[in-house]
């Protein structure tokens, strides 16, 4: 496994990892329309190439065999910083692995990656939202000592999910 850094040339492969891994852990859950919709707003190689290319976005991506299998995504500032009593929280926005590559200690290396990125930019606490249903990526964060914080949503197409807003503080 290789862990490195994004670069623009990643986009095109990093948008279609995108939406892979979203589409195998909440497809099913979206009408093809919102499911659509989604996809290209958020993972089309141009608005990938625009995080990559900008100040707000850092990645983490995990190669395989030549190939793409999972990734994590920080921002700043955070979306939802205004749910935090912390003075400057960094936002992990993603963290997904292909299936058939979870359950190996990838998940665990981008959560240390992030951890450790969150603390070397001097940020004192990480936000992050998590589908209300989505039970084992909750055990995950709260492995690492994440705790709900807030009842917030997503918007996928016109369908608004359920989430909690977990923080951990620093």
């Amino acid at each position: 496994m290789i862990y490195r850094p994004a670069i623009l040339a990643d986009a095109p492969a990093l948008a279609v990892l995108g939406a892979e891994t979203f589409v195998a852990a909440f497809g099913h859950l979206y009408t093809p329309e919102d499911l659509s919709a989604f996809l290209a707003q958020v993972h089309n190689p141009e608005a990938v190439a625009g995080e990559i290319a900008g100040n707000e976005c850092t990645h983490c991506l995990v190669e395989h065999e030549g190939q793409l299998i999972a990734f994590c995504k920080l921002r700043y500032p955070s979306h939802y910083a205004s749910y935090s009593d912390a003075a400057n929280p960094l936002e992990l926005g993603q963290l997904y692995a292909l299936p058939g590559h979870t359950g190996h200690g990838i998940g665990a290396q981008l959560m240390d990656w992030a951890l450790g990125v969150a603390r070397e930019r001097g940020h004192d606490a990480v936000l992050l939202s998590v589908y209300s249903e989505n039970f084992g990526a909750q055990r995950f964060y709260q492995r690492y000592g994440f705790g709900k914080i807030a009842d917030i949503t997503f918007q996928v197409g016109d369908h608004f999910d359920p989430e909690f807003l977990y923080e951990l503080k620093l």
